[in-house]
C-alpha cells in the first residue's frame, strides 16, 4: 500500500510524521547493528532491501493508495530481528519513493503502515510461536514463514484501509468490496513465497536467520 501525496489530509500526514520520527530514531538507536558486522549478513540485509524495492515497485491497484504488492516483512523479521527489519523496510520505502512510486509527504504514513504494522504482526507471531508452540523446525517455518507472512500483509491491508476510511479518502463499503478481498488473495502468495524463502535460508544459510537456533529447533528430544 503505497500512499501518494494528497490522499490524506494535512493533519493526518503531520500526525504520521510526529509518530514516525521518534519511533524510527528509537529503533535505529536500539537496533542490533552488530549483527551486520559480518560481511555475509550485511550483504544479505542490503540485498533484501534491493529486492523489496523491486517488489514494491511492481504493484497493481484500482485506486490511488489502494495498491497491491508483496510485503516481505516476515522474512526480514526472521532474518534480522524486528529492529533491523523495520530500518530495512524504511530504506526500501525510501528507494521506492525516490523512484516516484510513493509520495514524500506520505512517507511517514507508508513507513508506519508497511514497516511498523508489518513488523509488529510478524514479530507478534514469532513471540507467540516461541512461547506456546512446540520447538520444531516445521513449526518454526510454517508458523512464522507462512502464517506470519500472511498475517502481516493482511494486517497492513486492514490498517491502511482503516486509515483511509477514517480520513475520508474512501468509503467503507468500497474498501470492503473492492480492495480487502484481494488483500486476502495476495496473502496466499506472500505466505508461499516468504515460507519458501525462509525454508531455503534455514537449510542453506542458517547464519542469515537471526531468530533460528539449532539448539532450540533441531536438538534431539
Amino acid at each position: 500500500m503505497n500512499l501518494p501525496d494528497g490522499l490524506l489530509a494535512g493533519a493526518w500526514t503531520t500526525a504520521a510524521w510526529l509518530i514516525f520520527l521518534p519511533v524510527f530514531l528509537r529503533v535505529v538507536r536500539r537496533a542490533p547493528w552488530r549483527r551486520l558486522a559480518d560481511s555475509g549478513r550485511l550483504n544479505a540485509w542490503l540485498g533484501a532491501i534491493v529486492v523489496l524495492m523491486l517488489l514494491w515497485s511492481m504493484k497493481a491497484g484500482v485506486k490511488p493508495g489502494l495498491s497491491l504488492h508483496l510485503l516481505g516483512a516476515a522474512v526480514l523479521v526472521l532474518s534480522f530481528g524486528p529492529g533491523l527489519a523495520f530500518v530495512g523496510l524504511c530504506a526500501a520505502l525510501f528507494g521506492v519513493t525516490l523512484n516516484g512510486d510513493a509520495g514524500w509527504q506520505s512517507y511517514a504514513a507508508n513507513a508506519l503502515l508497511m514497516g511498523g504494522v508489518g513488523v509488529l504482526a510478524s514479530s507478534g507471531v514469532l513471540r507467540f510461536s516461541e512461547r506456546f508452540l512446540p520447538r520444531q523446525l516445521f513449526v518454526y517455518i510454517f508458523a512464522n514463514g507462512f502464517f506470519g507472512a500472511a498475517l502481516a500483509i493482511v494486517a497492513v491491508g486492514f490498517a491502511g484501509s482503516a486509515a483511509l476510511v477514517a480520513a475520508g479518502a474512501y468509503g467503507a463499503d468500497y474498501v470492503l468490496g473492492e480492495y480487502l478481498p484481494y488483500v486476502g488473495l495476495l496473502a496466499f502468495a506472500e505466505a508461499w513465497l516468504s515460507g519458501m524463502a525462509v525454508t531455503l535460508f534455514v537449510i542453506y544459510r542458517p547464519q542469515w536467520v537471526a531468530t533460528f537456533d539449532d539448539a532450540r529447533y533441531l536438538a534431539d528430544r
